[in-house]
């Protein structure tokens, strides 16, 4: 796979990056990838798998080449769907026990209304490119900046021609209506009706230099945006625009988070993480204990937000410790691209790896 040279700073895995040419090793163009199912392998649980998401007491993953997998004994055994794209997918989320969706690769977004057993495609890169222009041209007709107004119209113009090579990096849904979903060089689309219609918002999102975006956290009517550079932006209309928020440095962060007591904690490059108690307007730095990249982070039932890096470190931060971030038991020894607490405590990590499963934090052997 071809990665692209902005995001080779990041030093995170291929799954993380955005394309310059969405072409894989064996010759497979967008559009095959687009109309091509999944393809069934033998041990779905040992490929590459992204993230992971609880629908009820049931365990979803999704990962590249747009393999989905289900676990329904706290991923102790893991079975494979099938899935109408071969895209690469790397983020799903469940709003209850039937309606998910998930995104990747190709600017595409997959819904299920029935606990991830059947999968339908809501958008790709294609259709979210000239939505995008449609929007920008609209909106010019009434933009104070018409120069402004018209480098949208240009930068949406370049997306139609690039076809679906952006891919989206995270989502968040408020309920089975409400969500957005946001990705490389600034592309973000919002959805009222559970993905049926789909608008363009990047034009309500301050994103001057059009930087990957790539965590959604969200605390009552406040959304939060975090992504490269040390993006950090809040909406404090329900997610209806974000205004960019000065950040407190200038690598990426990859996760963001609210604690128990509404902290927001954002993470990222080189292990560096910091927490803010006043909604944005202001963060502080957490205590770097290992120098790796910090990759998912979750927030536990009894508000505490424990985060992973890509060596398998588990970090907490927790309400009565403030900004301190502190190690939690052994490192787990393998790499950790996204973790989640099953129904029975036990941990579930994804990674280039496959899936692992941890009954007690203190180990560093999977189950």
């Amino acid at each position: 796979m071809l990665m692209n040279s902005r995001l080779g700073s990041l030093a995170l895995a291929f799954y993380l990056s955005a394309f310059a040419s969405l072409t894989y090793a064996e010759g497979h163009a967008v559009g095959s990838v687009l109309s091509s199912p999944a393809m069934q392998i033998a041990t779905p649980a040992h490929a590459v798998l992204i993230d992971l998401a609880r629908a009820g007491d049931r365990l979803v993953a999704v990962g590249e080449r747009g393999v989905i997998v289900l676990s329904d004994d706290n991923g102790q055994t893991w079975r494979q769907v099938q899935v109408p794209v071969s895209v690469s997918l790397v983020s799903v989320q469940f709003v209850d026990t039937q309606r998910g969706w998930a995104v990747g690769h190709a600017g595409v977004v997959l819904a299920t209304v029935d606990g991830g057993e059947h999968w339908h495609l809501q958008l790709t890169g294609v259709q979210a490119a000239e939505i995008e222009l449609k929007a920008a041209q609209d909106d010019k007709a009434i933009a104070a900046d018409t120069e402004a107004a018209d480098m949208r119209i240009s930068n949406a113009e370049r997306l139609v021609a690039d076809g679906a090579d952006k891919p989206f990096l995270a989502l968040h849904f408020l309920d089975a209506k409400h969500g957005l979903v946001v990705g490389s060089y600034g592309i973000a689309f919002s959805t009222q009706d559970g993905g049926g219609t789909w608008y363009s918002q990047i034009g309500h999102i301050e994103n001057p230099s059009l930087v990957h975006l790539y965590a959604i956290a969200q605390k009552d009517h406040l959304w939060f945006l975090a992504g490269e550079q040390g993006y950090v932006a809040r909406s404090t209309d329900d997610g209806e625009s974000f205004a960019q928020l000065q950040s407190p440095y200038n690598g990426s962060f990859f996760t963001a988070n609210l604690r128990g007591d509404g902290a927001l904690l954002v993470a990222g490059l080189k292990g560096h993480a910091y927490l803010s108690s006043d909604d944005g307007d202001s963060f502080h730095s957490m205590k770097v204990f290992w120098p790796t990249s910090i990759s998912s982070s979750i927030r536990m039932p009894d508000g505490t937000v424990l985060l992973a890096n890509q060596a398998g470190g588990l970090l907490s931060s927790s309400v009565p410790n403030g900004e301190e971030l502190n190690p939690v038991g052994k490192p787990l020894g393998i790499p950790v691209s996204s973790i989640i607490e099953a129904v029975d405590g036990s941990l579930i990590t994804s990674g280039v790896t496959g899936l692992s499963r941890f009954s007690h934090l203190t180990t560093d052997v999977p189950e």
